[in-house]
């Protein structure tokens, strides 16, 4: 990531920066910014948010923060807010967008460890390796058994993969590249090239759910795609199948997840994301074919530092009076409280 001037003007801009990102941004960050930040490894209440906000020229904060209209209109000299993640659901657009207000995301640079971990959950879950691993920690393994835990194999199998942004080709890659599997996919629109490349086929939802061996998902949140797996989905779906899930928690329906695994509709479960994050349908919990990971998709040194470089650089950007690339309501600039082209 490339370094900016220091923006012009007698006083650096005010930030407030919700809670403290790899060391190399943070750097970056003091270098341009009179930086305010979260001292303390959690998330913060609103009303330490609003607080926060007050006096400030621009927020810097991450997807666990909900920034809605109450924060956005606590400081009438706000004029920015850079999202430390690709998602922005927790941000709310509009009425950042009707207050003049810039958001920026950081797309791109989390797909390759995003996608290497998608696959490594859809190999966890198909192999049983959480439910085996705990087995060996509780001194239940005695020696090998031919029917010890046996799995579902990739080999000659179908990938299903709902969403074909940057996160969702690349896990189609590893796995038509890596795996030789066959690939399905459904989207809002076909994509040739991909299909031409990986010889994938674009399905309808139902024909994905019912042919896949594996369901991966990678779309964003939205009201279409609230609950998009739900009981009727899991009805459709194999027995042997594995759903996949690092895109948004609420994409899934916990509770019919949670019925379709007790009830062995499908084989098993990987998530990285939950739909009242932190918090955790219990009936999960206790079950064996589910793998629960703590949101750590992105967590390489490498994807966190290059995050919080390019959230950084989206402020540094704006406040030289460039419009920073990962800007995501360019309505904005029309009306923006910055100078901003």
């Amino acid at each position: 990531m490339g370094k900016f001037p220091v923006p012009v003007g007698p006083m650096k801009p005010k930030i407030f920066v919700t809670r403290q990102i790899p060391k190399p941004a943070m750097d970056l960050l003091f270098l341009h910014f009179d930086v305010e930040f979260n001292k303390e490894d959690r998330v913060l209440t609103k009303k330490e948010i609003v607080k926060g906000v007050k006096g400030k020229d621009a927020l810097l904060c991450l997807l666990t923060d909900s920034i809605d209209a109450e924060v956005l209109d606590a400081e009438p000299n706000l004029k920015m807010v850079s999202n430390y993640a690709v998602g922005f659901n927790n941000v709310d657009v509009k009425a950042a967008t009707h207050h003049g207000i810039l958001v920026t995301n950081t797309p791109g640079v989390l797909t390759d460890a995003t996608a290497d971990f998608a696959f490594t959950l859809l190999l966890a879950a198909a192999r049983r390796v959480g439910e085996a691993e705990r087995f060996v920690r509780k001194g239940k393994f005695k020696g090998w058994g031919p029917l010890h835990f046996l799995g579902q194999s990739t080999e000659d199998a179908t990938l299903g993969i709902f969403g074909l942004g940057r996160i969702g080709r690349e896990v189609a890659r590893r796995a038509a590249q890596g795996f030789e599997m066959k690939i399905l996919y459904h989207d809002v629109q076909r994509v040739p090239d991909f299909e031409k490349e990986f010889g994938a086929k674009f399905v309808d939802k139902e024909t994905l759910l019912r042919e896949s061996d594996f369901v991966s998902l990678h779309v964003p949140l939205n009201p279409n795609t609230h609950h998009l797996i739900g009981e009727k989905e899991f009805k459709l779906m194999k027995p042997t199948a594995v759903l996949v899930n690092t895109s948004r928690g609420p994409v899934v329906d916990e509770k019919a997840l949670a019925q379709a695994l007790q009830e062995k509709r499908i084989f098993a479960a990987g998530l990285d994301v939950y739909e009242r994050e932190p918090v955790i349908e219990k009936a999960l919990l206790k079950l064996e074919n589910v793998v629960l990971a703590p949101h750590i998709a992105s967590a390489t040194v490498k994807s966190r530092t290059d995050m919080g470089l390019l959230a950084v650089n989206n402020l540094v950007s704006a406040f030289n009076g460039i419009a920073p690339d990962c800007l995501v309501n360019r309505k904005v600039l029309a009306k923006s409280r910055m100078k901003v082209t």
